[in-house]
């Protein structure tokens, strides 16, 4: 196992602590003054986390080509040491998401690499999306949705493997993505290709665990670029409902229509009680899998708004989990990762210190420009300080990136890990 020595850490952080000390006690003299405890919302930061993608910490690739980076990880096991490095770092992924067949291995020794560096496992993900080496079936013209029953049952069988590996994980959700659609008009029967996939999905359901969560993700277009199975939030709510109590949607940040308000949809499925959880991205054209919050930061603060108000009103069924979905093609995926889970704490901590009594009253009173303005006083107020501060206390990082680069843990683990040659194109 390799990881950023402690004593590198504590150096790092001895440069850093006297201006943090500054800064945060700056800060929480102007949070005072507006009636906000900056310790409080330090504990509520501290204790937030975003899951990892296992995936994430690999070099991604568009559909023209991919560039492999140095020192990518060779299996699951190189993932995560990757994964325990960011969380060694921020403090703020105590959990990674693995993908199967991608990283499928023994559960005691994933077990046991997981127990080095103090992580778990959150929701398994399956892939029948493309074929593997032993696939005896096609997905070519989809998966749970198929024509062919033997396809179908296949991709059923291999979710249900997802759960038995999660289980021994400790893990508690499954989340299903299809590329299941359509490329022409006339290729398929919307309302029977819908109807199978029902189908397949519920025979998953009743394969979950009483305590498990089943999430469905929906995604406007690509690889099916005329219609996809499961193309919207509303769909994702009728497969939800039709599935049961233990069925939630999940919501990628770049899986929708340009210009879709994101964080209504997000209110509407707390509202009803069908919130599974998230995939944190940003998006400029359509799916592009960007750092989270490197194009539209305002939108993920308005998101975790929304997430707020739910968290203060203590709604029964209100438990979103949160992970990290990216593709990094031309930065270092373990610095992307690590902006990416410091930016989501960053929209959570300025939500918290939104003024809910004002906000309310100004709604209250159809004052738009009031209401627009507490929400931007929030978005606008720089809690870097309180960040910083969280994972000090935890005695990770003040400086995340800046101490990873001092580590040379890239070029460290290059040296251990052979180079990759350059693939035609794809995802990791």
């Amino acid at each position: 196992m390799t990881a950023i020595k402690t004593d590198l850490l504590s150096s790092a952080n001895a440069k850093r602590q006297q201006d943090l000390q500054t800064d945060y006690d700056s800060l929480g003299e102007r949070l005072d003054r507006r009636g906000i405890s900056i310790d409080t919302i330090k504990a509520k930061v501290s204790a937030y986390g975003v899951a990892v993608p296992s995936w994430g910490v690999g070099t991604g690739g568009t559909r023209f080509a991919r560039f492999p980076g140095e020192g990518e990880p060779r299996d699951i096991f190189d993932k995560l040491d990757d994964c325990g490095v960011i969380h060694q770092l921020t403090g703020a992924t105590p959990s990674v998401s693995l993908h199967i067949p991608w990283d499928n291995a023994d559960a005691n020794d994933l077990l046991t690499k997981a127990n080095e560096h103090g992580i778990t496992f959150d929701a398994m993900n399956s892939n029948t999306f493309q074929n593997q080496i032993d696939t005896k079936h096609s997905y070519k013209y989809g998966s749970l949705s198929h024509t062919e029953v033997a396809v179908r049952e296949q991709a059923i069988a291999h979710n249900i493997d997802c759960i038995e590996l999660g289980a021994k994980l400790g893990s508690k959700a499954l989340t299903i993505w299809v590329g299941d659609g359509s490329n022409f008009p006339g290729q398929t029967n919307f309302t029977q290709q819908f109807q199978r996939y029902l189908d397949s999905v519920k025979s998953i359901y009743t394969a979950l665990p009483d305590d498990w969560r089943l999430f469905t993700e929906h995604k406007m277009f690509e690889p099916a670029f005329y219609s996809s199975v499961v193309q919207d939030w509303g769909t994702n709510y009728l497969i939800a409902k039709e599935m049961g109590p233990k069925a939630y949607c999940l919501v990628d940040l770049g899986h929708h229509a340009p210009n879709v308000n994101i964080e209504m949809i997000v209110a509407r499925l707390i509202q009803f009680g069908k919130l599974g959880g998230f995939h944190f991205n940003d998006s400029k054209y359509g799916d592009d899998d960007l750092d989270t919050a490197s194009i539209d930061p305002y939108r993920l603060f308005l998101v975790f708004n929304e997430l707020v108000d739910a968290e203060l009103q203590q709604l029964s069924h209100f438990n979103p989990a949160h992970m990290l979905d990216q593709s990094h093609n031309v930065t270092d995926p373990i610095e992307s990762l690590m902006s990416s889970a410091m930016e989501v704490q960053r929209a959570y901590a300025q939500a918290l210190i939104v003024d809910r009594a004002a906000l309310a009253e100004y709604q209250q009173n159809n004052d738009a420009l009031l209401a627009s303005q507490t929400l931007k006083q929030a978005f606008r107020t720089d809690v870097d300080a309180i960040l910083a501060m969280a994972r000090l206390d935890k005695n990770c990082a003040i400086d995340p990136i800046a101490t990873y680069r001092e580590s040379g843990y890239r070029q460290i683990v290059a040296k251990e890990r052979p180079a990759v040659a350059a693939g035609s194109s794809g995802i990791v």
